[in-house]
C-alpha cells in the first residue's frame, strides 16, 4: 500500500494500472541515439565546412555538391530511422490513451520527414555558391532540391506537435513527471525559433544562427523523450504524482460501519 497525504492509499495494483507501462530498455537507448544522431550538425565545426554558421542553411551541410554531405545526410538518415522504430515500439507496448497515441503519431511523422530530409537533399549550397542562388531563384533545380523544403518544414511542424501532445498526455493522464514539466516548454521554444527562422529569412540576416538554436531544442526534445522512455526502467512510478487522475478511495471497513451505525441511530 502506498500513502496519500490523508492517510490513504493506493494499492501496488490501482499504481500499476495508472502507469502507461514501460517500454524496453532498447527502445530508450536508440531513441537518445536518435537525438544524438540528429544533432551531427555540430560536426561543422571540427569539419571546418564551408557553410556559413551565421547566415547558412544547416541542410546545406548535406547538399550533394557539399564535402562531408553523407555524414550529414546519414545523421538525419539514422535519426529518422531510429524515432520510427521508437514510435511504433511505444504504441505497442505502452498503453494507449488518445492524447498519447496523437504524440506518438506524430513522432512517427517526424521520423519519416527526417529520413525524407536526408534522401531528398539539396544540389547546392546558395548561400556559398552564387550560380546555385541563381538557379534556385530560377526553378533550375532538381525536383529534390525543392521538395527538401516540404520535407524539412514537417519535421519542424511534426516534432512540435509530438512534443506538445505528448506533454498533455503526461499532465493529463498523470504520467511522465520530465515530459508533463519540460515538453510544453520546449515546444513552445521550438515554435518560437521556427518562427524567428522565418523572420530572418525573409530579413537575409541570422538565419543559420537561428536555424541552428531551434535544431537544438529539437534536440533537447528527442533527448527528453530518451530519457522519459529509460526512467521507466530505474525510477520507481510515483503515486503522488500531481498530475495523477487518482481512483477514488474507499474508506476504511471500521469507518463505514461507524456511519452506518450513525445512520441506524438517526
Amino acid at each position: 500500500m502506498l500513502t496519500l497525504g490523508n492517510g490513504r492509499g493506493w494499492t501496488e495494483v490501482q499504481v500499476r494500472k495508472a502507469q502507461p507501462g514501460i517500454a524496453p530498455l532498447t527502445t530508450g537507448i536508440l531513441a537518445a541515439v536518435a537525438g544524438i544522431s540528429y544533432s551531427s550538425w555540430v560536426l561543422e565545426f571540427p569539419l571546418h565546412t564551408k557553410v556559413d554558421v551565421i547566415d547558412g542553411y544547416v541542410s546545406e551541410l548535406s547538399a550533394s555538391d557539399q564535402p562531408s554531405h553523407w555524414l550529414f545526410s546519414a545523421g538525419d538518415l539514422v535519426a529518422g530511422v531510429l524515432m520510427m522504430y521508437v514510435a511504433v515500439s511505444c504504441l505497442r507496448t505502452l498503453r494507449r490513451r488518445p492524447w498519447s497515441v496523437v504524440g506518438w503519431g506524430f513522432l512517427m511523422l517526424f521520423g519519416i520527414s527526417a529520413i525524407g530530409d536526408s534522401v531528398f537533399a539539396m544540389d547546392c549550397a546558395p548561400s556559398t555558391d552564387t550560380a546555385c542562388a541563381l538557379r534556385e531563384r530560377a526553378g533550375r533545380v532538381s525536383f529534390s532540391h525543392q521538395f527538401h523544403d516540404v520535407t524539412s518544414s514537417v519535421v519542424v511542424f511534426a516534432g512540435i506537435a509530438a512534443l506538445f501532445s505528448l506533454s498533455v498526455a503526461a499532465r493529463r493522464y498523470g504520467w511522465w513527471p520530465a515530459l508533463a514539466r519540460w515538453a510544453w516548454v520546449l515546444a513552445v521554444g521550438e515554435a518560437l525559433t521556427a518562427l524567428a527562422t522565418l523572420v530572418l529569412m525573409y530579413l537575409g540576416v541570422w538565419l543559420g544562427l537561428a536555424q541552428r538554436v531551434q535544431i537544438s531544442v529539437l534536440c533537447l526534445g528527442l533527448l527528453l523523450i530518451a530519457w522519459t522512455l529509460l526512467a521507466g526502467h530505474f525510477v520507481r512510478p510515483n503515486a503522488l504524482s500531481p498530475y495523477r487522475e487518482r481512483p477514488a478511495v474507499q474508506s476504511p471497513p471500521h469507518e463505514r460501519l461507524s456511519i452506518k451505525e450513525k445512520a441506524g441511530t438517526g
